[in-house]
């Protein structure tokens, strides 16, 4: 099993970009298991190292989950899986009780990683 990247970082106070990894625009549910349940959410964005959705609750940082979603790409959509740990939770707005919440990807096979990089590679060609 490959050994994971630490979390991608968010921009700096000059507002530069210092995530490791690019990432694309999702719009797509995403299956998560918690330690009190399983929820079904919508994913934000993806990158090879983590992905970022919304959900109508709030995930402290440091949580364990387990993700579930199919990327969609030619030809269909790919089955992915893969387990993270919540690494930033934000309200989206005082009058909504929905959260921003990212994940860095702790364990997902390599193929699945790959899969993502070339889901951003397509969505930046096309975007």
């Amino acid at each position: 099993m490959a050994v994971p990247t630490p979390p991608e970082p968010a921009p700096d106070s000059s507002g530069r970009e210092r995530r490791r990894h690019e990432r694309a625009q999702g719009d797509w549910p995403i299956r998560l298991r918690l330690p009190d349940g399983e929820y079904e959410a919508k994913i934000r964005d993806v990158s090879r190292g983590g992905l970022c959705f919304f959900l109508d609750r709030p995930i402290e940082e440091m949580t364990l989950l387990e993700v579930a979603f199919e990327l969609p790409r030619s030809g269909g959509q790919r089955l992915l899986r893969g387990q993270g740990a919540v690494v930033r939770c934000e309200r989206i707005s005082a009058r909504l009780e929905h959260f921003e919440i990212a994940v860095f990807l702790t364990e997902m096979a390599e193929p699945d990683r790959a899969a993502i990089a070339s889901y951003v590679d397509s969505w930046k060609s096309n975007g």
